[in-house]
């Protein structure tokens, strides 16, 4: 973060639910991952919903626009739905109203935009997301790939889904509060933060050319799976026991963790 970048707008796939009312933050902080009581109105948190055996059903950014205004900025469009789903099912006699919501999503480089926006690490230089009835024009999401892929951001569908243990991914570290109070997922998420570790993590790999799902190789023994590959860079979950100097293959090249 901080290098000075020329202004861009790239368009993003992201879903909107918003949740308001007088007990708005009671129901959010005892339903998602990570602190929201604090926010104060045009700030933004990571967290995550998860189910209670701790599998991610979403990943967020809880943005607050008011005193008892929230909204809930998923990662991709079809997310909305199922996330304003489990909440509206843990709901019962709360105070709030959850809805979707059809608006724009969009990232802004070299300045900050006029409007709903928050700043993001996403992509490892400036940026600013934001929303808005309208869409922004595509951009350069080619480069926006390769920019989340260099900054080690997991993205829904490529690094994350249901079966991927936050942990694995390095959520724990951005996306849960350990102080706060009880939420769905809690015990699983605190058993293994304290009593175990993740057998994989995910990791940025130096590679001339990868695929998707191709395996990563130790020698002759597989240690990972790549998930996402633009040229020279890719992210993939390798084994834990893999030292940050080994020797690695990807489809015959050569490849460093770095």
């Amino acid at each position: 973060m901080g290098v000075s970048v020329k202004r861009e707008v790239v368009g993003l796939d992201r879903g909107y639910v918003e949740v308001s009312g007088p007990q708005a933050e009671e129901f959010l902080e005892r339903m998602l991952s990570n602190e929201v009581a604090g926010l104060a109105a045009g700030e933004a948190r990571q967290a995550l919903l998860l189910t209670p055996k701790g599998r991610i059903v979403a990943p967020l950014r809880v943005v607050r626009t008011s005193p008892d205004g929230f909204v809930l900025v998923t990662e991709v469009s079809v997310l909305a739905s199922p996330v304003a789903e489990a909440l509206r099912a843990a709901r019962f006699a709360t105070r709030c109203e959850i809805e979707t919501r059809a608006w724009s999503g969009f990232v802004q480089f070299g300045e900050e935009p006029s409007g709903r926006a928050f700043r993001v690490g996403d992509f490892g230089i400036d940026a600013w997301e934001g929303w808005g009835e309208e869409a922004p024009g595509p951009g350069d999401p080619e480069r926006l790939e390769a920019l989340r892929i260099d900054a080690g951001t997991p993205a829904w569908g490529k690094e994350l889904d249901d079966s991927i243990l936050p942990a694995e991914a390095g959520l724990d570290e951005t996306h849960i509060s350990f102080t706060k109070g009880c939420f769905p997922g809690q015990e699983p998420i605190a058993r293994l933060h304290y009593r175990g570790h993740a057998n994989r993590r995910l990791r940025r790999l130096a590679v001339e050319a990868a695929k998707p799902g191709e395996d990563i190789l130790w020698g002759e023994k597989v240690v990972g799976r790549v998930t996402s590959a633009v040229p020279g860079s890719a992210l993939a979950y390798v084994r834990t026991e893999v030292p940050d100097d080994a020797a690695l293959t990807v489809g015959g090249a050569e490849a460093r963790l770095h």
